[in-house]
């Protein structure tokens, strides 16, 4: 057996292999053609951030099983094209979180005490003691954004220094809140509470641009900004005119949109502290990727062990067939509920009745818990580390088995309690294969859980259905299926519309502007 260790990982990382009895051939920078010549005959790969590891790469890789990441993200790795060809990506999730940080809160005294300015005066023959203030964090509000693994070990370090720490994180409960000793408040309270802002959370669709023009101006005059955690989440450029304006004080960002930087308008502005993305630069950081990335490799390449995967999980082969359109069905299902569930969750109840017990329950609720958390938390969310993730964030997990279903073979329900209610939704497979959505909350339907979908609860009354498609069509959407459902006759009712193309935001508004409609929600599975 052999593993190509293709970027700067330390020594020790090679150690492990060799004493595993595993050829270990180390060559950091390699690249391009030499790339493809030297996967021809590896068993394994062991990359950082440098090397990217393509659909092409793994092409000239016949015996690839297994691609190492040692740290977290996995975006220099084509996991779509991995999993496809059946190798198992993986990774060593939190082995840098005390590095992020301390990085974190080194940025965040930095920003307080202006000290890279200070640095520049001295260096340049100045003595501007009088010209450059600080503030103390004693007493100052911290906005975290993302209370995860870095997320939380930045909030322990600065109540130490006498904060006052406030913090958004979408599925963190209140009692894991008060045991940190962090103030669980809306988004919209961090932006405006805060004298200083960090940021730690999964660049994703939803948090692009999270903090843009609109949020920079809710947040209080003076405001302090830190981003160690992913570029893109800040919009640069209404950062940039905020910091010009004054409005914002200060920032400190270790993670850009584009690393280089090169040609920023913020590598100008003595207001910002910037470090090339340090955040898990430390020698105990890397030594202990190093180790943990090697120790995986080993076991799954001796033992078919498959540890901290982000794109398999352990499952009998032999099962395999059968559980996917069921893994499918939940995972769908736990997509739905995230788009829909408002606030904190801290339990969720797993329900299988019918033929569907025949099978291993942990798996598919695995495969819900990955579709409920993978919008909503900073770690890396797959089969493997869905149910640890929950239960680190709060979230009681039950499995249940039920008597047999009136309606169906085989059922799944899922229940969903926390601060803001109770959410329901149940799927079954239609012809062992179909994933059908046919309850949601105390309405019994029949929709299909894909694509583009828009959710409309109303009034049960005549033309609600009509002014509703009228408006789709208006904004010249097309309907390609459609699922009713009511309580009881002239009571409430649910619509479920899957779309030909996404909901626009003004269709949005103005379908729940609607007399009758008591909400309305998109989601896109």
């Amino acid at each position: 057996m052999k593993v190509l260790i293709a970027d700067t990982v330390l020594p020790v990382c090679a150690d492990v292999l060799r004493r595993a009895g595993i050829e270990a051939d180390h060559r950091p920078g390699i690249s391009g053609n030499d790339l493809l010549k030297a996967v021809a005959d590896i068993e394994g790969i062991v990359v950082r951030s440098d090397t990217r590891i393509t659909d092409e790469v793994m092409r000239k890789a016949p015996k690839l099983r297994v691609v190492g990441r040692a740290g977290a993200g996995v975006d220099n790795v084509d996991v779509a094209a991995a999993t496809k060809r059946g190798i198992v990506v993986m990774n060593a999730p939190g082995e840098n979180t005390i590095s992020a940080a301390e990085h974190t809160l080194s940025l965040l005294l930095a920003l307080a005490r202006q000290i890279p300015r200070a640095d520049r005066s001295m260096r340049a023959g100045r003595w501007d003691r009088g010209q450059i203030l600080g503030v103390e964090l004693c007493g100052k509000t911290l906005g975290v954004l993302g209370l995860g693994k870095v997320g939380r070990e930045v909030a322990a370090r600065a109540r130490a220094f006498g904060m006052d720490v406030i913090g958004y994180d979408p599925v963190l409960s209140e009692e894991v809140a008060a045991r940190l000793g962090v103030t669980p408040v809306p988004i919209r309270a961090v932006y405006e509470r805060s004298d200083f802002i960090t940021l730690h959370l999964p660049l994703s669709d939803a948090t692009r641009h999270l903090i843009g023009a609109d949020e920079l101006s809710r947040c209080k005059k003076g405001v302090r900004i830190l981003n160690v955690a992913r570029g893109g989440i800040i919009d640069e450029t209404a950062l940039h005119g905020a910091l010009v304006s004054g409005h914002v004080a200060g920032a400190a960002l270790d993670v850009f949109e584009n690393e280089p930087p090169a040609g920023s308008p913020l590598l100008s502005l003595d207001t910002v502290i910037l470090t090339p993305h340090l955040g898990a630069s430390t020698q105990e950081a890397q030594e202990k990727v190093a180790v943990r990335i090697a120790e995986q490799i080993a076991a799954y390449l001796k033992d078919n062990l498959v540890i901290n995967a982000v794109n398999v999980e352990g499952i009998d082969p032999r099962l395999l067939p059968i559980l996917q359109p069921y893994r499918d069905l939940c995972e769908r299902l736990g997509k739905l509920l995230s788009s829909l569930a408002r606030g904190p969750v801290s339990e969720v109840n797993v329900e299988y009745s019918g033929s569907v017990q025949e099978y291993p329950m942990r798996p598919l609720t695995a495969s819900f818990l990955k579709g409920f958390l993978q919008a909503k938390l900073s770690d890396p969310v797959n089969v493997v580390n869905a149910l640890v993730l929950a239960r680190d964030a709060g979230i009681r997990v039950l499995e249940t088995r039920a008597a047999e279903p009136q309606d169906f073979t085989a059922l799944i329900s899922i229940t969903l309690r926390g601060r803001d209610g109770t959410r329901v939704a149940a799927g079954a497979l239609f012809g062992k294969r179909e994933p059908r959505l046919v309850r949601l909350d105390e309405f019994h339907l029949d929709a299909l859980p894909t694509g583009d979908m828009l959710i409309v609860s109303n009034d049960d009354r005549p033309g609600m259905v009509g002014r509703i498609g009228t408006a789709i069509g208006s904004a010249s959407v097309n309907i390609a299926y459609l699922s009713l459902g009511r309580d009881r006759s002239g009571g409430h009712a649910i619509a479920v519309f899957n779309l030909d193309s996404p909901v626009p935001d003004d269709l949005l508004r103005q379908i729940g502007a609607i007399d009758g409609v008591l909400w309305a929600e998109r989601v896109t599975l």
